[in-house]
This record gives C-alpha cells, sequence and structure tokens, in this order.
C-alpha cells in the first residue's frame, strides 16, 4: 500500500465506488465434497479495457476478461489476494457512498472468514450464507440460489437426529440435511 500514490488509491476507490462491486456467488458442484462452490469476487466493469489493465497492474493481482458484448471485467477472486490486497487497500481509501461502504464491510467480514477456512465448517457457511442474503440489496438484485435453497433449517436436522439415534451415521446425515445436495 506504501507504494501506491494517493492521488492514485483515491482514483481507483472512487472509480470502484462508481463501477465496481462486491459480491459472494454459490455454484451447485457435483464434484465438490459438499455439493456447493463458494465464490468471493470483486470486479469492475467497463468497455475501457486499458483503465481496468491499469487497475490490476496497480493492484498487482486479479484477471481480466471480455464478455461477447466487449464489457471487459477485472476481477480478483484468490481469498488470498482478497485478503492481503484489495481489502487493506479499501481500507485505507475507502468509498464516499454509504451503498458501497456497506457492502464492503459484509464482504470483509466474509472474506475473513474466507481466509482462515471458516467456509469449510457447517456455522462458516451459514454464516457466509446469511452475510450474503444482506450483501447488494436492493432492486435487481438476482440469485440463483438462496439461503433456503442451499441449507435446510436445524428442525429437518433434528428430525433425522431423533430418528437414526445416536452413532457415527447421525453426524453424517445430520450434515447432509444442513447442505441440501
Amino acid at each position: 500500500m506504501k507504494h501506491i500514490p494517493v492521488d492514485i488509491g483515491n482514483y481507483i476507490a472512487g472509480f470502484t465506488d462508481g463501477e465496481g462491486s462486491f459480491n459472494v456467488s454459490i455454484k451447485k458442484r457435483l464434484d465438490y465434497k459438499e455439493s456447493w462452490k463458494l465464490t468471493a469476487s470483486f470486479n469492475i466493469s467497463q468497455k475501457d479495457r486499458v483503465i481496468l489493465a491499469w487497475i490490476k497492474h496497480i493492484l498487482g493481482c486479479g484477471t481480466l476478461r471480455e464478455r461477447k458484448d466487449g464489457i471487459v471485467y477485472y476481477e480478483v477472486t484468490n481469498v488470498a489476494s482478497l485478503y492481503d490486497v484489495i481489502l487493506p487497500f479499501f481500507k485505507v481509501y475507502g468509498f464516499r457512498s454509504a451503498y458501497k461502504k456497506h457492502n464492503f464491510r459484509i464482504f470483509s467480514e466474509i472474506v475473513e472468514i474466507m481466509h482462515v477456512g471458516g467456509h469449510l465448517t457447517d456455522e462458516g457457511f451459514r454464516k457466509i450464507l446469511e452475510l450474503r442474503e444482506k450483501l447488494n440489496p436492493g432492486i435487481g438484485r438476482k440469485r440463483k440460489y438462496t439461503l433456503s435453497d442451499v441449507v435446510t433449517s436445524e428442525e429437518s436436522s433434528e428430525t433425522i437426529r431423533k430418528t437414526v439415534g445416536d452413532n457415527e451415521l447421525t453426524k453424517t446425515l445430520t450434515y447432509e440435511c444442513r447442505r441440501k445436495k
């Protein structure tokens, strides 16, 4: 952070305030042990590839990709890069809009959980999904999967626990009940 001039840091933060977003996607994956893949991402989209390539160069992480309609995305999805570069950068340079400040605060909490492997536990996975529900609030938000699509109620897991009894199989069934497959 010390090597980024203040005017450039402020420019990138302002640009992101208007054009960037913080997201957490969830995808159903049959090849994953838990059937769900969580991906935290920071991105900026524009038609101007040059400015996004410059931001990527300044921050030193992420990728550029282009959609068929000519929109270019600068995106950072690597949890270590999000934790070590993106979060500290925006903690220093910040945002003006209350909306982006709100989203960044939630996103930061999610990335911190993922950085220590919390997303691999039932509790951490659920916490991330709960936080995700608060991320990017408003009209036009689209979610393919919601919290209720991925996690069932605790009542369901209690029913299975009572049915199966106290043995090693109980833990497996309870876990699978919580994370829908």
